[in-house]
């Protein structure tokens, strides 16, 4: 499975970016989703995720309000609208596919996720 992310850049802080996630390659029976990030000297942490079906999501407390995951299987596609950024939302993005059992399996581990992309820098400038 490749993975490549799009939509990251150099924005003020108050604005909005949509990130995009693109699956292409081996086809996974059902596979939830997430969307991580990493600063440099930190380890990779993950911010949002969601289940194949998309009914289940998941927010780390300082995006609840602002970030919104959502999917289209039918493009094999992930997006992550961030609303209201913030200087500390600059990191690099990553989105991954973990291979679960079911459609309403969430993945919130970053060890169950199978597949990774290269990224994308977002910077939020004060």
């Amino acid at each position: 499975v490749q993975l490549v992310e799009s939509g990251g850049g150099l924005v003020q802080a108050g604005v909005s970016l949509r990130l995009s996630c693109a699956a292409s390659g081996r086809t996974l029976p059902t596979y939830a989703m997430g969307w991580f990030r990493q600063v440099p000297g930190k380890e990779r942490d993950i911010v949002a995720a969601i289940s194949w079906s998309g009914v289940r999501t998941f927010y780390i407390n300082s995006v609840k309000g602002r970030f919104t995951i959502s999917r289209d299987n039918a493009k094999n596609m992930v997006y992550l609208q961030m609303n209201s950024l913030k200087p500390e939302d600059t990191a690099v993005y990553y989105c991954a596919v973990a291979r679960v059992p079911g459609p309403d399996v969430l993945a919130t581990r970053r060890n169950v996720y199978d597949y990774w992309g290269q990224g994308t820098q977002v910077t939020v400038s004060s």
